[in-house]
């Protein structure tokens, strides 16, 4: 009877997250953890060593999300000079795309999203300001600007799109990119440049295909992309961007520099392996602060806000991992996959993995699995070689088909979320829309390196 009842929690908690645009999932899935463990399902001892072990994850997002916040200028200032220096409009998506994905490879993708929100808020801002201020003569001049706020609006549109997509495509290479990939690393034991290295396989023909994808969409005008910034827009911004320039007093360039010299440390220290992750955010967070004169702990306490929320959240993720475990729900389904040719395993692991986390969440789903992998692994059930390659597909599964929807990605559901979202029409399904091309030309793609190339090159 447990078992039945397990199940019947572990779908309500999917459903939580699926229904995340109407109530954050914290509340109704943690009542849901506190009925599990009323009813028996686990107990806080068990739960308590879930936390434990995804205890590095937490360090990650406590500190690094702050440690880039206080970086946010720095990112602001690179997003703006892309907007208004580049002329060409399929440049500068391919721009925002690759640059959203280097940022977030280093960085956080939830972060980098928060950023380029930021960026688009701040331009919506400012063209609105000017176009409330406009009085037509006519209505022939009435709707002349009403048409190219419309236009506006498509073209950041397409843009947080393929900047969304962008941060997809960088988070699943390292370590950091995405919470989900700390915690197979710890599984796993590996370091930052062994986990790019083990997922380059995978990951970087999925970047390839990604920023080819990108290209046709903006030639093509599929999907509701290929939208031109207007020049009577273009016209603001750079007005804006001069005013801003000249108004940047010497202590502003100063931090600028400060900011781009922690963001060097901040990847050398991850490169280099110098200390935990979460450990590398919080010496960056010590390092700005101190040198920018950041000494006010309500100043501080700012950082840390984005990220305590999915912190939270992320513990009741635990507490649910608990479960599925003290009950044994995936055991049977993990058996089967392993039954079935040993070729053929990783595949099936990444289709599971992948349309799973689509209409839940990535990193429960990955939490889910290398869990129930570690356990089969350390029972003697597979190979080391096999469990790299398992392991593989869970992180590759979990972050490139889930860019269907925004439940599948803290940082699309981010974005659908946003005081940005309505302003500019970004409704989910037409943000599913949008991201349809990018989750079959790349989801096939890592399908494909994983279903082919993966056991070999694994071990």
């Amino acid at each position: 009877m447990h078992t039945v009842t397990a199940w019947a929690l572990v779908l309500q908690f999917i459903f939580t997250l699926a229904m995340a645009l109407k109530c954050y999932p914290l509340q109704p899935g943690g009542l849901l953890t506190i009925e599990a463990l009323i009813l028996g399902m686990t107990n806080t001892e068990h739960v308590y060593d879930e936390v434990v072990d995804g205890f590095p994850v937490l360090l990650l997002l406590l500190f690094m999300v702050a440690a880039v916040w206080f970086m946010r200028e720095l990112l602001l200032f690179i997003f703006t000079k892309l907007l208004v220096r580049v002329r060409s409009q399929v440049a500068l998506a391919f721009l925002f795309c690759s640059v959203a994905a280097v940022l977030s490879a280093f960085l956080d993708a939830l972060t980098v999203t928060a950023v380029v929100i930021g960026v688009g808020i701040g331009f919506w801002n400012v063209y609105r300001e000017v176009y409330d201020s406009r009085v037509p003569a006519n209505d022939a001049e009435r709707q002349a600007i009403d048409s190219e706020l419309e236009r506006f609006r498509a073209f950041l549109r397409g843009l947080l799109m393929h900047a969304a997509v962008g941060t997809a495509i960088g988070g699943v290479t390292t370590t950091v990119g995405e919470p989900q990939n700390l915690l197979i690393s710890k599984t796993m034991e590996w370091p930052f440049v062994e986990f790019f290295l083990r997922m380059a396989i995978v990951t970087i023909p999925v970047m390839f295909v990604g920023f080819a994808t990108c290209l046709l969409l903006e030639l093509t005008g599929w999907f509701h992309y290929g939208a031109k910034l207007p020049p009577g827009v273009l016209k603001v911004m750079q007005d804006y961007e001069v005013l801003q320039t000249k108004q940047r007093s010497a202590k502003m360039k100063s931090q600028l520099i400060i900011q781009a010299i922690a963001a060097l440390v901040l990847v050398l220290g991850l490169g280099f392996h110098v200390a935990e992750v979460g450990l590398v955010g919080l010496m960056i967070i010590v390092l700005q602060t101190a040198f920018i004169g950041i000494v006010d702990e309500h100043r501080i306490a700012q950082g840390f806000g984005e990220a305590l929320p999915f912190i939270s959240l992320l513990v009741v993720f635990f507490a649910v991992v608990s479960v599925i475990h003290d009950q044994h729900l995936f055991t049977p389904v993990v058996n089967w996959v392993l039954t079935i040719e040993e070729s053929a395993q990783p595949g099936m692991f990444y289709i599971a993995n992948g349309l799973l986390s689509a209409i839940s969440d990535n990193v429960f789903v990955a939490t889910v699995y290398i869990s129930q992998l570690q356990s089969i692994y350390q029972d003697g059930q597979i190979t080391r070689e096999l469990f790299d390659a398992l392991a593989i597909a869970v992180n590759t599964g979990t972050n490139i088909p889930s860019v269907l929807t925004p439940n599948g990605q803290a940082a699309f559901l981010f974005l659908l979320t946003t005081s940005l979202a309505p302003l500019i029409n970004l409704s989910y399904g037409r943000m599913v829309v949008m991201a349809f091309p990018y989750f079959v030309t790349m989801g096939i793609t890592g399908w494909v390196m994983v279903n082919f190339f993966l056991l070999g090159y694994s071990n």
